[in-house]
């Protein structure tokens, strides 16, 4: 019994795309693991053959060419655009994470931002006091090891050293006041 047959990594671009936004090298990782697994399920023939192995790198070549052809051509009708990618997922993030932590993701998805573009979803004091609020109250902890606690909870979320410290410290001022 035959299925149908596997969509064209365009149509398998276009509906990631149609999901969420991603970025250049976010879809590559994607449709190169994609063209990696039909290549193989295409390939009938034995892997002790040399020849099947050279095939293979062959093809790799051309399934990367094909991938940044197919890329450059969305980026062309707009569908990828990794400016809107990077406003999305700070959009997304900001209310969760701080500059650094945003800052870190977009680089390791192959992406650069202004360094003020995260600002534009509040200050990071702002949004740190908004996420310290909500974790741990509105009053500043008198124990020295509860504060630790709530300083490495913000670090890991991304905030500066100084701004966790204000934080902690109850130097911060509340944004809803």
């Amino acid at each position: 019994m035959r299925g149908r047959p596997k969509p064209s990594l365009k149509a398998r671009a276009v509906k990631w795309l149609a999901q969420r936004e991603h970025s250049r090298v976010e879809l590559r990782q994607k449709l190169w693991r994609q063209a990696q697994l039909d290549a193989r399920s295409a390939m009938p023939t034995d892997p002790a053959d040399e020849t099947a192995a050279e095939a293979e790198r062959i093809d790799s070549a051309a399934i990367q060419a094909q991938i940044d052809t197919l890329l450059d051509t969305l980026e062309a009708e707009n569908l990828l655009n990794d400016a809107r990618f990077a406003q999305s997922r700070i959009r997304v993030r900001a209310p969760k994470f701080g500059a650094g932590r945003i800052r870190g993701e977009l680089t390791r998805l192959g992406v650069s931002i202004d360094p003020g573009a995260i600002d534009t979803e509040g200050s990071e004091s702002e949004r740190a006091h908004r996420i310290w609020a909500r974790k741990f109250g509105p009053s500043v902890s008198a124990d020295r090891d509860e504060r630790a606690r709530q300083a490495r909870f913000l670090a890991a979320r991304g905030f500066s050293a100084d701004t966790v410290r204000d934080i902690v410290r109850g130097k911060s001022v509340d944004p809803d006041e």
